[in-house]
């Protein structure tokens, strides 16, 4: 699937939050000043036809929808970003990751216990 536009990310981000929704739902999403009506409808068609969005017609007004959940674009773009720039190695994002962002120990804690949690998990489904 293709990657999103700052501007496409921002109006899925108003669409996942709506689930569906009319395209006046959209436009009203955005904070004021908004950008032009016409200019949120062609990023919606942009969408559409990119496989973004999906539609379902109520006489002349369509109700819109994401076609793809928000964590399966993010599960998409993180392997994207692990695969170029971490050569495909989890191990190595993550300590990437956990280095150079600003962490609290409360933080870095907080990611161990997931971490546990999810080697519990893979132990007991052996």
């Amino acid at each position: 699937m293709k990657e999103l536009t700052k501007a496409e990310e921002q109006l899925m981000k108003f669409l996942w939050k709506l689930e569906r929704a009319h395209l006046k739902e959209i436009v009203e999403s955005y904070p004021t000043p908004r950008p032009a009506y016409t200019t949120i409808s062609t990023v919606v068609n942009v969408l559409v036809k990119k496989g973004f969005i999906n539609y379902q017609s109520h006489g002349k007004v369509r109700e819109y929808f994401p076609a793809l959940s928000r964590q399966q674009y993010l599960a998409q773009n993180l392997g994207t970003l692990v695969k170029g720039f971490f050569d495909d190695s989890p191990k190595k994002f993550a300590s990437f990751f956990t280095q150079n962002q600003d962490m609290t120990l409360s933080e870095l804690q907080e990611i161990r216990a997931l971490i546990d949690d999810e080697i519990k998990k893979q132990k007991t489904s052996l």
